[in-house]
């Protein structure tokens, strides 16, 4: 179970930087866009980070719930779970974001995109939380 656990931090980890990373790049590709019309490096990367990471998501879900089914899902288990759920639904939001963003269609602002960026912050922190303190 120790494997398990390694490769769920692992793949998390690697979900967490397109969660944290992503929302931002939206911001410098905006700013790259109005200056030349065209998708350019900073689109292309970011594209390819959020494609990556999607495979790096479904693998921390599928050792997570591994994981959870091997402890007998204590009440922790289901608040990280529904935490993630939550950081899931950022995740999708954040891959319409990019599509909308190859289009060419830049309609949130800055600071919209900021203060998006801080609401995926704030949900790790509490799942975080959950995991270390395991209240219940």
């Amino acid at each position: 179970m120790i494997w398990v656990k390694v490769i769920h931090i692992l793949c998390v980890m690697g979900w967490m930087t397109s969660i944290f990373a992503v929302p931002r790049a939206i911001i410098y590709w905006k700013r790259d866009w109005d200056r030349h019309t065209a998708q350019g490096p900073i689109g292309d990367l970011t594209h390819r980070l959020y494609r990556f990471s999607a495979g790096l998501g479904v693998i921390a879900a599928i050792t997570g719930l591994w994981m959870a089914w091997d402890l007998g899902f204590p009440g922790w288990v289901w608040l990280k779970l529904s935490l993630v759920v939550l950081l899931a639904a950022h995740y999708v939001w954040t891959g319409r974001l990019v599509i909308r963003a190859q289009r060419g269609h830049f309609t949130d602002t800055d600071r919209f995109l900021r203060i998006f960026n801080e609401i995926s912050v704030l949900v790790v922190i509490a799942i975080l939380w959950a995991v270390v303190a395991k209240p219940f």
